[in-house]
């Protein structure tokens, strides 16, 4: 996948969210598994990310086991049509789904095991890696930064170089700040606004329907902030972010038409 370098707006693809668990934070996100992807890719998604792990604020860890039970059928069956994207901070998880046919490991722990950095750099996959603070369980127990901007992107940054030292192609290299993941609605805000410091490398957002929207617009209930969400979504565009991962694959490609027709 190419780098975007900027100059002019092109779409952000788009990657929709199957989360294979029984509590994710928003619900119509845990129902269907294969069926709701098909209809995301029906729909124009260009990946699918698959994950078996709930990773919203106060989750509790599951073994390795219920997570490749969760997740690898949905993979087997996807692969075959799709491009796939494994959300999983455990190396076992992430080699099973490569295995399995994803094409792209999403770490949301940032690339923090090792045994994970020699996995890709030995499978040569895509790699996203997002930022979190501490753990899903206590990331948003006062969050605290001296400065999150030159903080997070420094620190994937960072971790961006160690592969491309390291042997593993740019291209290949995507950035997420984690919006939520251990932030405050300004840290979140900030983190957006200073995204294009993480250039040259691929930029990821994944802020569909999270507490920043239900905070903003003063909407508690997940199933009331695609308006926020699609917003956030036209300034991803806007700046030519490369990736949004997004729950509503339908309506996000109909905002990007519509953007992109407007360009012409």
């Amino acid at each position: 996948m190419a780098v975007y370098e900027g100059g002019g707006n092109r779409r952000p693809l788009v990657m929709g969210i199957i989360n294979a668990t029984p509590d994710s934070f928003h619900e119509s996100s845990r129902e269907g598994g294969v069926e709701r992807a098909l209809e995301m890719i029906e729909n124009g998604a260009d990946w699918i990310d698959v994950g078996g792990e709930s990773t919203r604020p106060g989750a509790t860890p599951i073994s390795i086991e219920e997570e490749i039970a969760r997740v690898i059928p949905i993979i087997s069956e996807l692969s075959k049509i799709t491009n796939v994207s494994i959300d999983t901070r455990n190396v076992e998880v992430a080699r099973k789904a490569l295995e399995a046919g994803a094409k792209m490991i999403n770490d949301v722990s940032g690339l923090r095991d090792s045994a994970m950095i020699d996995l890709v750099i030995e499978s040569e996959c895509e790699v996203c890696i997002m930022h979190m603070l501490g753990e899903p369980g206590n990331m948003q127990d006062n969050p605290t930064y001296d400065d999150v901007a030159s903080e997070v992107n420094g620190y994937l940054l960072s971790k961006a170089r160690e592969l491309v030292e390291r042997g593993h192609s740019m291209d290949k290299i995507h950035l997420d700040p984690g919006i939520g993941f251990g932030k405050t609605l300004e840290h979140n805000i900030s983190l957006l606004k200073s995204s294009l410091e993480l250039r040259p490398y691929s930029i990821l957002w994944g802020v569909s329907r999270k507490s920043m929207i239900g905070q903003i617009c003063d909407q508690p209930k997940t199933e009331n902030r695609l308006a926020g969400s699609l917003a956030v979504a036209a300034k991803a565009f806007d700046n030519g972010i490369d990736i949004i991962r997004v729950h509503d694959v339908r309506e996000h490609v109909d905002l990007f038409s519509v953007l992109e027709r407007l360009e012409e």
